[in-house]
């Protein structure tokens, strides 16, 4: 595979402290190589090393591409009416999953494949290279494992979530119907599901999963060797952050309703706070209060939680506009959130910088500086988007071969 210069970068943002200022290790007149998909050279512009191509970006900035680690992609349908009702006055409840779940049981695979495709392809205009997403809206074994499959084609960051909501058809039936769900996605859910899994998640809430049915799902998803992460504390706080750092989960998602001794525990863990601020923003909810969680030592994720009911977004540089204006971060911290912060919470070193050996994962933007991204909300600044070192054009393909997401 041939080098490439990138040269005259007006500001580089790559999240590593000995290559710039700060924590996102900010350079400006700066360059970058490219080898193999990787980043081989960073330094002063003035001084880049010869390479088989070279491209000039004219003293715009660069950035990490964002790693977007909380996704829900695999769905049918849409949810607008529900959308529109909610902003008349209508309060968000978990319920709504239900009908996403009846669309996506009777779409057909290629349906499923190309609505994926098409969001996919929307985070990738979007400055998104890495992304995970769930199941969840299937809530059957055969509809689970089928859109696994068909995430897995896209994705290495899979997420087996069949422990969304209880369906219909067992909570029609009480306690014993839920008992013999949460038994269902422990047991034959999950043997389907994890062939095609990197990770077990559940939506530890009010109107879902109590803690002690979390615990029994995750732990039984650890025993499959899957890696744990939770949706937590977004309607309520029932202990969700408590179960997390027991089981060392990789991310709570959400924390909108935290305690003092939740804020405690996460800054003391190995556990991503993943703050999802399209979702406050599409229910008209409280923010969560991100500069508690930064102050207190926790690592925070920004992440779209992309869903066709309380987050139809696809636009990484709207979550970060949001979050620093709506969760009192500065513009570097939700930058950063929204690149290294999502690689920590899939637990990845090789993405979300641009650090040497890192993958020619990056952004061109539209702007001399990242500060831009919150500064000109609803603007589209992202010029070109580059994963392993190829761009990727519009159509979400690289321009040297397929982009495997």
């Amino acid at each position: 595979m041939s080098s490439v210069a990138i040269a005259n970068i007006g500001s580089l943002v790559t999240n590593d402290e000995t290559l710039g200022a700060g924590k996102i290790g900010e350079r400006s007149g700066a360059g970058m190589v490219i080898e193999h998909g990787r980043v081989a050279w960073v330094g002063d512009s003035a001084n880049l090393p010869e390479a088989d191509s070279h491209v000039d970006v004219g003293g715009q900035a660069v950035i990490p591409g964002f790693v977007d680690s909380h996704a829900h992609l695999m769905f049918a349908g849409d949810r607008a009416a529900e959308f529109s009702a909610r902003m008349e006055g209508k309060p968000y409840s978990a319920g709504g999953i239900k009908t996403t779940v009846a669309a996506t049981r009777a779409a057909t695979d290629d349906e499923l494949t190309a609505n994926l495709r098409r969001l996919v392809t929307e985070m990738h205009a979007s400055g998104i290279t890495t992304f995970e997403t769930k199941s969840g809206y299937g809530l059957s074994v055969e509809d689970e494992v089928r859109s696994l499959r068909i995430a897995a084609a896209h994705t290495d960051e899979t997420t087996f979530l069949g422990a969304h909501v209880v369906p219909a058809e067992f909570a029609e039936r009480g306690q014993p119907g839920v008992d013999e769900y949460v038994s269902l996605v422990s047991g034959e859910m999950l043997t389907g599901a994890a062939a095609h899994s990197k990770w077990i998640d559940v939506f530890c809430d009010r109107g879902a999963f109590d803690v002690d049915q979390a615990r029994e799902i995750l732990t039984a998803g650890i025993a499959a060797d899957l890696a744990p992460r939770i949706h937590a504390n977004q309607l309520s706080n029932i202990g969700a952050i408590e179960l997390a750092v027991e089981l060392d989960c990789a991310s709570a998602d959400h924390c909108t309703h935290l305690s003092d001794r939740d804020i405690e525990l996460l800054a003391g863990s190995n556990t991503v706070a993943t703050l999802l601020p399209g979702a406050e923003f599409s229910t008209r909810s409280a923010y969560p209060d991100a500069r508690r969680l930064i102050d207190a030592g926790a690592t925070v994720a920004v992440a779209t939680d992309c869903n066709p009911g309380s987050s139809y977004t696809t636009s990484m540089p709207f979550c970060i506009a949001v979050a620093v204006r709506e969760m009192q971060m500065s513009p570097a911290e939700a930058l950063w959130s929204a690149t290294a912060g999502g690689a920590a919470a899939l637990r990845r070193r090789d993405i979300g910088h641009l650090g040497l050996g890192a993958a020619a994962d990056f952004v061109i933007l539209n702007a001399p500086s990242h500060q831009h991204l919150a500064y000109r909300p609803g603007v589209n600044l992202i010029g070109q988007t580059w994963r392993n070192g190829k761009l990727i054009d519009p159509s979400g393909h690289s321009k040297q071969g397929h982009s495997h997401d």
